[in-house]
């Protein structure tokens, strides 16, 4: 599982404020790699259903350990109840250790500018 496309659950208005959020993640080990790997489907699935999704995508290089996640939100709110829920928080807490490096990135942007390219994100990574 190299990439999941951009998907859009709910497509926002066009001339919606939009939340964006992007994330950089590193395992500490392959192992990491395969337990982040293992957990991506329930979180992916969570994603398409979850309220205020405008949009997300994966990135993965599971062999150099590193990921990355792109997503688009109605607000902070809709992103943090995603966060906190479902499958991504037993998720996130499980893979805490698991991590050696972890960034994120948020900005706004306009409902039309979606999906945002993986450059823009990777710039905001930085």
């Amino acid at each position: 599982m190299p990439a999941l496309p951009w998907t859009v659950p709910n497509p926002p208005p066009r001339d919606a404020e939009v939340h964006v959020f992007a994330s950089r993640f590193e395992t500490r080990s392959l192992w990491g790699a395969v337990r982040f790997l293992a957990r991506t489907p329930a979180v992916w699935r969570q994603a398409g259903r979850a309220p205020g999704a405008y949009g997300a995508a994966l990135k993965a290089q599971p062999l150099r350990r590193t990921f990355w996640t792109l997503s688009a939100w109605e607000s902070a709110d809709a992103l943090k109840a995603f966060a906190r829920s479902g499958a991504h928080r037993p998720a996130s807490r499980q893979l805490a250790a698991q991590m050696r490096d972890v960034t994120f990135a948020t900005w706004q942007t306009s409902g039309d500018r979606l999906p945002v390219s993986w450059a823009e994100a990777e710039r905001r990574l930085r």
